[in-house]
């Protein structure tokens, strides 16, 4: 395996310990702001990881078939852990439908790739696929560090870490929905133009059957 793909695999054997960090049995919990500023720059140094390996395997020419697959499965699991941990960790911001929202969708994506990739062409990341990988990121961390505070004082600016932990989230469902749709769109238009293509080679190679040998 290739220095690319163990990071990506690492970023995969620590789903648990995100679930575990988020959890009342983290040994920071009882340190005021610890657990969340471990969880949140843990959160973000994972993120940080998806790029980097990412850009060694490209650098190198290293991109291989199993990271492909890989490195797009380490993020959903990464979020969908980070999700289903938040609705029990601050339920304030992360209710049980926006974890469902965002589930939901990472699955039927996954599905839709799938499908695609059985028909022989893929779907490309659009814009909106990658803005909505962003905002997961800050809305993550904005959650879990309005687990212990409303809001920062620095100095004669105040941070409003609550308004932005709210603001980010139901951005970011919207976000997932938006590009869940343009998904669905992008897959059913290029399986249409397969389809067409399918059906006009059958047709031609029936054509073909019917005319005389020479």
């Amino acid at each position: 395996m290739n220095l690319p793909n163990s990071i990506t695999t690492s970023r995969i054997l620590c789903v648990p310990l995100l679930i575990w960090m988020l959890s009342p049995h983290f040994p920071l919990r009882g340190v005021p702001g610890g657990q969340e500023l471990f969880v949140a720059i843990f959160f973000l140094l994972a993120f940080v990881t998806d790029g980097v390996d990412g850009y060694l395997a490209r650098k190198n020419g290293q991109v291989t078939t199993l990271g492909t697959l890989l490195d797009p499965l380490a993020d959903k699991l990464m979020v969908t852990a980070a999700f289903i941990a938040l609705v029990q960790y601050n339920p304030h911001i992360v209710k049980p439908w926006i974890a469902t929202v965002v589930i939901g969708r990472e699955f039927l994506v996954s599905g839709l790739r799938s499908i695609a990739s059985s028909e022989g062409f893929t779907i490309s990341a659009s814009d909106l696929g990658k803005l909505k990988t962003v905002i997961q990121i800050v809305s993550v961390i904005a959650a879990v560090l309005d687990h212990r505070w409303q809001n920062w004082y620095i100095g004669w600016f105040v941070f409003p870490v609550d308004a932005i932990s709210v603001a980010s989230i139901y951005f970011m469902a919207a976000i997932s929905v938006l590009s869940a749709v343009d998904y669905f769109w992008a897959f059913w238009s290029k399986i249409n133009h397969a389809g067409e293509s399918r059906r006009k080679s059958e047709n031609a190679l029936l054509l073909a059957g019917k005319q005389p040998h020479p």
